[in-house]
């Protein structure tokens, strides 16, 4: 499992499929797969640049054609977030499906609409991913790098408060999130630069969205 489709399983609504933070979703998936690609120590930032690192295959064909798009030249996280999270929608979900993680239900509305649904299938993964998100925020654990940077994107969008079941919401809750929103991940910082630049921009994103729709409704 890539921490993209850690993040959109953990967005996915479990009953309809619909993810929370629709608007800017792509920021947030992009993100993810450069803190991926952090972790693996595959790209730095430099001079405000990220850039790649490495040379060596990577072990997925997603993950692949994003460290293409970074060594083609230096360029921003802002820029290259939203190059590799455009699109990622289809191919994440279709993944999920084949992992038996959820499933398509397909129907017509009124007999000629069609509409299509992606309920979960198999709630078990996911179900861990969520003890340890609450472990780390709300026991306080010491998060590892993955936990870590999906937490971190996972408050950048602005999602946390809707993770089912909801977490006990308190100031130290909040302020554990934004902490490893931070980078302050204590002992197991990897290359944190990278996911701090990444959910930086996702919360930048999420934050904008909010204000455009509040401004025109």
């Amino acid at each position: 499992m890539l921490l993209a489709e850690d993040l959109l399983l953990l967005l996915m609504d479990d009953e309809t499929g619909t993810p929370a933070q629709a608007g800017t979703l792509y920021y947030a998936l992009g993100g993810a797969v450069l803190a991926e690609l952090a972790l693996l120590d595959r790209v730095t930032v430099d001079g405000g640049k990220v850039v790649a690192s490495g040379s060596e295959p990577l072990p997925d064909p997603l993950l692949q054609g994003a460290w293409d798009r970074v060594a083609r030249k230096p360029r921003s996280a802002s820029t290259l977030i939203i190059e590799i999270g455009t699109g990622l929608w289809k191919p994440l979900t279709e993944r999920l499906i084949s992992q038996g993680l959820i499933r398509r239900e397909e129907k017509k509305v009124l007999g000629v609409f069609k509409s299509t649904r992606l309920p979960a299938a198999d709630a078990t993964y996911e179900a861990e991913l969520r003890a340890r998100i609450r472990a780390v925020l709300v026991d306080g654990a010491d998060p590892d790098p993955r936990t870590a940077a999906v937490t971190a994107l996972l408050s950048a969008s602005g999602a946390l408060p809707a993770l089912r079941p909801q977490l006990a919401w308190s100031g130290e809750v909040y302020q554990r999130a934004k902490e490893l929103e931070s980078g302050n991940w204590g002992a197991t910082a990897v290359n944190e630069a990278v996911v701090r630049t990444a959910a930086a921009l996702v919360a930048s994103t999420t934050a904008i969205a909010v204000t455009v729709a509040t401004t025109t409704n």
